[in-house]
């Protein structure tokens, strides 16, 4: 069983940047399809992006939003810069395996979810 953990929330200003973490347990992370969906209040939840053999963004987000991993520690990172009072939303972190070409944008196709981190940008 795969166990996703976020961290990295939090408040900041619009124009600032956060870091949001996603530390994955019972199985290699870097064997995975990696990715970040968002759900702001009484909205659905989006996607934001995704990472296996390629990348893929959300145009909302591209050009701020980037994505990372560390294998030595099994953990995927979410850097956002440039933030804007839209993004605030809970932020989560899924996985599916295996790591494919190109990495799924809907959330249907994710098997390992993490609770969540929210995130607040004030203007």
């Amino acid at each position: 069983q795969v166990q996703l953990v976020e961290s990295g929330g939090g408040l900041v200003q619009a124009g600032g940047s956060l870091r949001l973490s996603c530390a994955a347990s019972g199985r290699t992370f870097s064997s995975a399809t990696a990715a970040w969906f968002r759900q702001a209040p009484e909205k659905e939840r989006e996607f934001v992006i995704s990472n296996g053999g390629s990348t893929y963004y959300a145009d909302s987000v591209k050009g701020r939003f980037t994505i990372s991993r560390d294998n030595a520690k099994n953990t995927v990172y979410l850097q956002m810069n440039s933030l804007k009072p839209e993004d605030t939303a809970v932020y989560y972190c899924a996985a599916y395996y295996p790591r494919t070409a190109r990495p799924s944008t809907t959330p249907n196709a994710y098997t390992y979810w993490g609770q969540g981190t929210q995130v607040t940008v004030s203007s």
